[in-house]
């Protein structure tokens, strides 16, 4: 059974309806309901139409598997086709061609995750499709900055246009989540990710990912290391366009304490520069990036008897890292150095929401990163814990 918004949602007669809703609100299983219960079963045709193949292919998988047992209906795999005895239909389609979707007249159309989707998509493609058959569009999506979606949104909110209506719901307004289990997922998510992702709030900020920078500045430096205190180095290699930067943070204190840029110069030379530094801090725990040009730089340092741990960067593992030094920025957990370089990277650092659902975390064309992801990798030591090393 639909829950409420859901509902809300599904008797509403407006002909265009825009959801703006949170993660895991149950955008997906409205889109179905409506295409199936609303639209097939009453002998008309509908699209569901996703910004991916991946995207199509699961919803293809699961209108597939309620319909198995049915009778009269005909599932055509190589269509991505389901016809239902007295001429209802329902395709499933991936918007990354949007030229491809040209075709048939239709009752419905679901654009899921429409903010992700070409903006011609809708005027161009899917608009014309519903001309003939006077048919209506459902538009599911959590939001992406102020785009076409927005402007959509927008138009759903003026009481002058009858046939568009607007819905934004909060992932908290779905009676099936769990208010500990949204708590638990508050205490781990950025300001910026949670009103987006969560509260489903349309914000124009350009995709900044560090909050709070000037705020997190601790004026002054420590000139050496304090007794009792754990050290913590987080290294991201470099050699030309590239710096090498090693960042340390008393594990401790919460705060940085040494930071070193460098570029232009050999791996011999870059390996004795940061066993000076960690001599210098009594480092106990070094993470190193070991992508490429790291492994090997890590593997001569351990058998020199460094105490490196291997980071190996991917777009799965990159994000954690970067959201959770992004999380303790915002909310005042570690101390940063009055640092040029770093202040500079850390406000261009970016975030670029993917289709399918993803974050992709950068610098700017042009730019470095280079101290971000080193102090990064050292918060990362910090957050799960250190082990003892004597440099004596």
């Amino acid at each position: 059974m639909p829950h409420l918004g859901q509902e809300l949602v599904l008797e509403h007669p407006a002909r265009f309806r825009v959801v703006a809703c949170g993660r895991r609100w149950g955008k997906t299983e409205l889109g179905k309901t409506a295409l199936l219960l609303r639209t097939a079963w009453d002998k008309k045709r509908g699209w569901w139409l996703a910004p991916t193949v991946m995207m199509a292919s699961q919803v293809w998988r699961d209108l597939k598997a309620s319909l198995r047992y049915s009778p009269d209906v005909r599932i055509s795999e190589s269509e991505r086709r389901i016809d239902i005895a007295g001429g209802g239909m329902i395709a499933v389609r991936s918007a990354h061609h949007p030229d491809n979707l040209r075709g048939e007249g239709l009752d419905l159309a679901v654009l899921d995750e429409a903010a992700f989707m070409e903006p011609r998509v809708w005027p161009e493609i899917v608009r014309p499709m519903l001309a003939s058959t006077q048919g209506g569009a459902l538009f599911l999506s959590t939001p992406f900055g102020r785009n076409w979606f927005w402007d959509l949104y927008r138009l759903g909110m003026d009481d002058e246009v009858p046939e568009w209506k607007s819905f934004q719901f909060s992932t908290e307004s779905n009676p099936m989540i769990a208010r500990e289990e949204l708590a638990s997922i508050r205490q781990q998510t950025t300001d910026q990710v949670w009103r987006t992702e969560y509260l489903a709030q349309f914000n124009d900020d350009s995709g900044q990912v560090f909050r709070g920078i000037r705020a997190a500045v601790i004026p002054g430096r420590v000139a050496a290391p304090e007794a009792g205190h754990v050290y913590i180095a987080g290294v991201d290699w470099g050699r030309q366009h590239d710096y090498t930067v090693i960042a340390v943070i008393d594990a401790t204190a919460r705060r940085m304490v040494a930071l070193d840029r460098f570029n232009n110069i050999g791996w011999s030379l870059q390996r004795g520069r940061l066993k000076a530094m960690a001599a210098a801090w009594r480092t106990q725990l070094i993470w190193a990036e070991a992508n490429s040009i790291g492994a090997p730089n890590i593997e001569a340092l351990q058998e020199e008897g460094l105490p490196m741990r291997s980071f190996l960067t991917t777009s799965k593992s990159k994000s954690p890292l970067i959201e959770s030094l992004a999380l303790a920025i915002e909310r005042g957990i570690i101390g940063l150095l009055d640092d040029p370089a770093l202040l500079g990277e850390l406000a261009s650092f970016s975030l670029e929401r993917l289709p399918g659902g993803g974050y992709r975390y950068g610098a700017p064309p042009g730019t470095h990163d280079d101290t971000v992801i080193a102090t990064a990798l050292a918060w990362y030591g910090v957050e799960n814990g250190s082990i003892g090393f004597d440099f004596a």
